[in-house]
């Protein structure tokens, strides 16, 4: 380790180049964002320009969303293909979402540990987050933070119109009631539709079987949408890193 190096590590490093180096602003910028109270450091909002920092170890928010300060996390968003298994490896050498990191060595080489948040079964595509963040995969999938997840399925008929009340009112299955957060048809065309459900929910195969359940199978299921986190145009099989916004997003989403 250098000299410099050591003594920023002892000595702290001053606020205002942490969220500079950490892409927030410039170091003027970040100055006023100080001044005018917008920087918390460990929960304590910080008004002194002077105020120096560990980047290893402070959590920093700015307006109330959490700055990332390591550059050894990553955080990425895939479009799964239909067919491709969420998992890193198969053993029966099925394809499946490790097979896409291979060839990211620049990923790989930082991603230790890297992981799926949830997964999508092999007929689902669509967004599926990977991370090696434990803090934030953890709270993600956990059901206490009620993160939403936004699917567009295509399924069979035309739905009646107390359908979407009939989700959100609460659905029985055979592991427990499901509720639907929203429920709304996006297109109808002879013999099928293509719906949108907001839910937080994560259980296996849940949509697929509150939709069998009120009476519209299934034929095609995609995730849109997980928090604030959009897929957007991505196409299928193809990474991308989520941008600062959408990360601090996610952190303000489980309370980090």
């Amino acid at each position: 380790m250098s000299e410099r190096k050591a003594r920023e590590v002892t000595e702290g490093v001053r606020l205002q180049k942490v969220l500079s180096q950490a892409g927030v602003a410039s170091r003027r910028a970040a100055e006023e964002l100080i001044a005018a109270g917008r920087v918390s450091v460990d929960g304590e909002v910080v008004r002194e320009m002077g105020r120096r920092v560990d980047p290893d170890t402070a959590i920093l928010h700015v307006d109330g969303s959490r700055i990332v300060l390591r550059d050894d996390q990553v955080y990425l968003a895939l479009n799964k293909p239909r067919g491709m298994l969420s998992t890193m490896s198969d053993e029966n050498g099925r394809e499946c979402v490790g097979d896409l990191l291979l060839d990211r060595v620049e990923i790989m080489n930082q991603a230790q540990r890297l992981f799926h948040v949830g997964r999508l079964d092999a007929d689902t595509e669509g967004l599926l987050l990977l991370t090696n963040d434990g803090e934030l995969g953890h709270r993600l999938m956990h059901p206490s933070y009620e993160v939403t997840k936004t699917y567009v399925a295509e399924i069979i008929g035309q739905p009646a119109r107390d359908v979407g009340k009939r989700l959100r009112d609460g659905i029985d299955l055979e592991d427990g009631a499901v509720t639907v957060h929203s429920f709304k048809l996006v297109d109808s065309l002879p013999g099928r539709s293509m719906v949108e459900l907001v839910l937080h929910e994560g259980r296996k195969h849940v949509v697929r079987r509150l939709l069998d359940e009120v009476g519209h199978p299934v034929q095609r299921l995609i995730r849109t949408a997980v928090g604030d986190v959009q897929l957007g145009s991505q196409r299928p099989g193809k990474l991308r890193p989520l941008n600062k916004t959408e990360v601090g997003a996610l952190y303000k989403a489980v309370g980090l």
